[in-house]
């Protein structure tokens, strides 16, 4: 008998420890079951180039793959080709996509598209990505598509289609262009000449994706172009991959990221959208369960899982994954029936964000059920205007048409600073013109007349003089400057905010995801519900909580609650006439209060609130 592999002991170990016998449901019933719920929602996974060789270079190898893909309920594989220098060889190729087909799986071949090994040119630049510009780049991956294409029918390009470099041959190339327009121009061609006619040269049925990740109001600076780049794809899949809120490690990233971030290249990309992309790295079992759910709520009807070292070596977020399975599955049928609608953030495609960086994710923390747009949303009741929607010169004209047909307007300090004909904006919202800069802050807050003390500061950019507006919500203590206010005709909201700049980012180092922990989400109550108000469409539930728990209103009228606060946190819910409310997960009715519910929420929980009429 031949001695077990190190692959196949830390596999069994994993099973007995965290794998297949936590399922609540026999090994059989979650394959059946992801099986049978394929046309609603798909588990997928994505194999790396080195994974590859290691896992499916064997006999024993790929039979201990298809356990682990099979008792995580995993239906769908994707198998990379390239990656850091590694390119794995086309016979190994041609018999692992053979075999994982054989045994059920769908498969995708994908690329990583990172240096390593004499392979490529590495930019100048802080991070491990190509020079884009050097022949070597493009001739090494131009040939790696040519070997790879004829094996696969579908293709995914990871993350790195992108580039920082500096160096003199880019520098050369760029001429008087800004880095950001050169960069778009330089890999929307590459996309063509490098991946997508090589591919179809091929294999001319072979279908092309492209990934975005999660940076989305960073992707124009390093040559993601959104605006073109979908039109040249088959498909378009989003990074969902939010990790940890309140670690540094990948960012302090909220969680509602994910919904945005999938939203908007929805919003540009149509129906070319496909699956939702998040990874295990900086996540706890609820951060990562929690992606998962921002992905379908999005509309996600696949969620790529990167990647497959994780199912061997273990995570605590696979067992909550195969758990909720069919709750993910139902969520799912039921948002593509009735996708999540409420008030619309306008952001342009490849539009800076000047101070309101990753704005709309921290709006979505306040239970806001905040949608983007890619385009200006006219027929919109609610409409929000941060920073990023200045970079269409006729906003201002086509906000003001919006009033006139009854919308409701939220606008930053920063969208009326940068945007064309601000000034007129500022007026109608009755203060003073121009707003002097001042960086602002402050630590003490005033709610119901009392000041608070709050551990992060409030950051502001402007300081807001009210002309006839109305004071929401200002800061105390030595320097008191309204944050929110509102018009006599309380049509149009001013929200004084500052989250991260590029001097923040150039502070600390960091290239791509939110520098530093805010103290946006830190408020008191009152001042959530202030904000939360602010927003409210007429569909809206009346609801009272605190911030960092996110409404998601599906257009049916359910909506989802989820708890991203580490305490168990009380929500409160105003009743509409003749209405009860279900959980829609259990099936359990909601115990009322009189005319109200209060949720008792436990921590990083969620809830599916479905009004039923009585009888």
């Amino acid at each position: 008998m031949k001695p077990y592999s190190r692959f196949q002991i830390i596999a069994g170990i994993l099973f007995l420890l965290t794998g297949c016998h936590t399922i609540p449901k026999p090994v059989d019933d979650i394959w059946g079951l992801a099986v049978s719920r394929k046309g609603d929602l798909k588990l997928s996974t994505y194999i790396t180039a080195h994974s590859v060789q290691k896992a499916l270079g064997t006999v024993e190898g790929r039979r201990e793959t298809i356990s682990l893909l099979r008792c995580n309920g995993i239906t769908k594989v994707y198998v990379e080709v390239y990656r850091s220098g590694l390119v794995v060889a086309p016979a190994l190729l041609k018999e692992s996509v053979a075999f994982l087909q054989r045994n059920g799986f769908e498969v995708v071949g994908g690329i990583a598209t990172v240096p390593g090994n004499n392979f490529g040119v590495q930019q100048d630049g802080p991070l491990t990505w190509f020079n884009w510009q050097n022949e070597k780049t493009q001739n090494d991956l131009r040939n790696v598509m040519k070997n790879a294409a004829p094996i696969f029918d579908t293709f995914i390009i990871d993350d790195f289609l992108c580039t920082a470099d500096t160096s003199l041959e880019s520098k050369t190339a760029k001429g008087n262009r800004s880095w950001p327009k050169y960069r778009r121009a330089l890999l929307t061609e590459l996309s063509e000449s490098v991946f997508i006619r090589p591919a179809k040269a091929a294999n001319p049925n072979i279908k092309m994706i492209i990934k975005y990740p999660q940076w989305y109001d960073r992707f124009h600076l390093f040559g993601y172009d959104v605006a073109s780049e979908p039109a040249l794809y088959d498909s378009v899949w989003v990074g969902t991959e939010s990790r940890g809120q309140y670690t540094q490690r990948y960012g302090y990233v909220q969680p509602y990221l994910g919904f945005i971030n999938y939203r908007w290249l929805a919003s540009l990309s149509h129906s070319k959208i496909g699956g939702a992309w998040f990874d295990h790295g900086d996540c706890t079992d609820e951060d990562f369960i929690e992606q998962a759910y921002q992905s379908v709520l999005a509309g996600a009807k696949e969620l790529v899982i990167f990647n497959f070292d994780s199912y061997i070596t273990g995570h605590p977020g696979h067992h909550l994954l195969r758990r909720d399975w069919e709750q993910l599955a139902n969520l799912a049928s039921a948002v593509a029936k009735n996708p999540v609608q409420g008030p619309v953030a306008y952001k342009p495609a490849n539009s800076d964000a000047g101070n309101d960086l990753f704005l709309m994710d921290y709006i979505g923390m306040f239970g806001i059920s905040l949608v983007p747009a890619s385009t200006y949303p006219g027929s919109a009741k609610v409409i929000f205007l941060p920073t990023q929607a200045a970079k269409d010169s006729m906003v201002v004209a086509k906000a003001i048409t919006s009033l006139k047909n009854g919308a409701k307007l939220i606008v930053t300090t920063g969208f009326l600073a940068s945007a064309k004909d601000g000034e007129n904006l500022a007026g109608l919202a009755q203060i003073k013109w121009p707003m002097p800069e001042a960086s602002i802050s402050a630590q003490t807050i005033i709610s119901d007349q009392k000041e608070d003390t709050i551990k992060t500061p409030v950051e502001m950019k402007y300081i807001i003089v009210p002309d006839k507006a109305g004071v929401v919500l200002q800061t105390g203590g030595e320097v008191q400057n309204p944050f929110l206010v509102q018009n006599e005709k309380k049509n149009i909201f001013v929200i004084n905010t500052h989250t991260f700049s590029q001097q923040d980012y150039d502070a600390v180092g960091e290239v791509l995801l939110p520098p530093r922990q805010l103290g946006i989400l830190e408020v008191t109550e009152p001042w959530a519900n202030a904000i939360r108000n602010s927003f409210k469409t007429e569909n809206d539930w009346n609801i009272s909580a605190p911030a960092r728990i996110s409404y998601q209103r599906l257009d049916d009228g359910s909506f989802v609650l989820h708890n991203y606060n580490r305490d168990k946190t009380t929500v409160e819910i105003q009743l509409k006439q003749d209405i009860r409310l279900i959980n829609e997960f259990t099936g359990d009715k909601l115990q009322t209060e009189g005319d109200k519910i209060k949720l008792q929420m436990a921590p990083r929980s969620r809830i599916w609130v479905k009004p039923v009429r009585n009888d």
